[in-house]
């Protein structure tokens, strides 16, 4: 029934074909980077310790190994980080499908670097292995949504713009399958199981090339007529193109400059003060609510919660599932829900789960029950991540800004996600030991708190052009809608709305 929903409002096989192609090669290694180092935890500290035994002579002790595995973990956030700054210079240089092609050669470099680490003896190459597949996550996390959400029609970007989330959770689920006892789960295969971010890789990199660039970038900071109405007809095969192109024009005409702004102009624009506080807070909130622990640490938490050793590994591969599922009911409801309601039911269900997982580890030393309770609120945190903060945030940083805006906005947004991810993947090992099931309440508050500010802040966005969200901002920015409407000066010269390159002819034969 969705399917059908979604095809009444021309959902075209181009469309669908670049968003599974741009999110499987880059969204979805992103979710298996996240959780593919849960299984190898101990053979990867074990390797760890048998290499400084042998090189220097010295039996590390518990903590340092501890320290090692953590700075595994997050070294990938700080290369996610350093991606994310270069966000705005790639895509105004390379374009937005330009950016994701270049970038593929960071995974073959990585995954070949983890891949021999073992081989070579050197467990350096699996932390730079990391970082540098890190850099590729942070770069593709930004672009893949704003390529999508700059490509679709403006009554689908919110499901090509949650298709990224659901191969974030696929990723999630394959490295917990592949990392199971009976397949890749060994000791000898760890660095086999790490290295498979290529394959994914390889396949978007003799794909994506043959699709075209975003018609907004072409036109917009291009000023590329003819290579933006062929990169519509591509896209579309219904609707009204020239409809989207004078869109597109009227926004162009807004822009104070048709260049791209720095971080540094954004954070001091004035008219787009709230919508930089609102990627700040749900890009922030969406870390720090406590999924990443979860992600990164199941296999742990759910030996805490006294789940028989066994089973655990079976067990995390169950909530793998669930974040598919939950991932594609997100997806496949957001154009008739809308993003608000997501958001908010989102993360009300994670800060409730929270809630529920100090309450259940609290009692069951009397209530042997207990520990199931705690692993159901696991997958809940899980399944209420997946419906919507996992996918919302992202989508929204593009419904926000405008053309000169977005980069800025992208790297800004990125930069603090990655911050917030690196932060939880380092400090959470130390902070459970030190707080025990109460560093739980500390995400249940952060749920709460973005909850409450979506509620009284974020607009709906659903089914808006990007100049009627800007002028929805605008009250609230203390600025005048006149602000935000066309400068005259910066006005195209068109003919019939195309331009003087275009002839009525081809707007004709080539697009009605």
């Amino acid at each position: 029934v969705h399917m059908m929903y979604l095809l009444d409002l021309h959902l075209t096989k181009p469309l669908l074909a670049v968003a599974f192609l741009a999110s499987f090669g880059s969204s979805m290694l992103y979710g298996f980077n996240l959780a593919v180092v849960n299984s190898p935890a101990q053979y990867i500290k074990d390797f760890y310790n048998e290499t400084l035994v042998e090189s220097y002579d010295f039996t590390p002790d518990e903590e340092l190994l501890t320290v090692l595995y953590s700075l595994t973990v997050s070294i990938f956030a700080v290369g996610g980080m350093t991606g994310a700054l270069l966000v705005g210079r790639l895509v105004t240089t390379y374009g937005r499908k330009g950016t994701l092609v270049r970038a593929t050669v960071l995974v073959f470099i990585g995954g070949l670097l983890m891949g021999f680490s073992r081989a070579c003896r050197m467990p350096a190459m699996v932390i730079i292995g990391r970082f540098i597949t890190g850099v590729h996550s942070g770069i593709s996390l930004s672009v893949v949504p704003m390529y999508l959400g700059e490509i679709a029609p403006k009554n689908l970007r919110g499901f090509l713009g949650l298709v990224p989330s659901i191969h974030i959770c696929l990723g999630v689920f394959i490295a917990q399958v592949l990392g199971l006892s009976e397949l890749l789960g060994k000791e000898e295969h760890w660095p086999l199981l790490l290295s498979l971010v290529v394959f994914p890789t390889t396949i978007q990199l003799m794909l994506l090339p043959w699709f075209p660039e975003s018609p907004r970038y072409l036109l917009i900071e291009k000023g590329n007529v003819h290579a933006t109405i062929a990169a519509l007809k591509w896209y579309r095969t219904k609707g009204n193109i020239q409809a989207e192109v004078e869109e597109m024009q009227e926004e162009q005409r807004s822009l104070s400059s048709i260049e791209t702004i720095s971080v540094r102009g954004l954070l001091k624009d004035r008219c787009v003060r709230w919508q930089v506080i609102t990627i700040i807070v749900v890009n922030i909130g969406m870390q720090l609510s406590g999924i990443d622990a979860i992600w990164f640490y199941t296999n742990d938490i759910f030996n805490n919660a006294g789940i028989p050793e066994p089973y655990i590994q079976y067990t995390t591969v169950g909530t793998g599932a669930i974040e598919v599922i939950s991932g594609m009911l997100g997806c496949f409801t957001i154009e008739r829900v809308g993003r608000r309601p997501l958001m908010i039911g989102g993360f009300l269900f994670m800060g409730l789960c929270c809630l529920g997982i100090t309450v259940s580890v609290l009692l069951q030393a009397q209530l042997s029950f207990m520990r199931y309770i705690s692993v159901g609120c696991v997958v809940g945190i899980i399944a209420g991540f997946c419906i919507g903060p996992a996918g919302v945030p992202f989508l929204i940083t593009a419904e926000l800004f405008k053309q000169s805006h977005r980069p800025a906005a992208y790297t800004v947004a990125g930069c603090l996600n990655w911050l917030s991810n690196f932060t939880i993947g380092f400090v959470f090992p130390f902070l459970e030991i030190a707080m025990g099931p109460y560093c739980y309440l500390l995400f249940c508050a952060i749920c709460l708190g973005v909850a409450l500010y979506t509620i009284f802040i974020i607009p709906e966005t659903r089914n808006k052009t990007f100049m009627e969200i800007s002028q929805m901002f605008a009250s609230r920015n203390n600025v005048l809608k006149e602000e935000l409407t066309p400068n005259g000066h910066l006005k195209l010269a068109v003919m019939n709305g195309y331009g003087t390159l275009v002839t009525i002819r081809d707007i004709k034969y080539d697009v009605v």
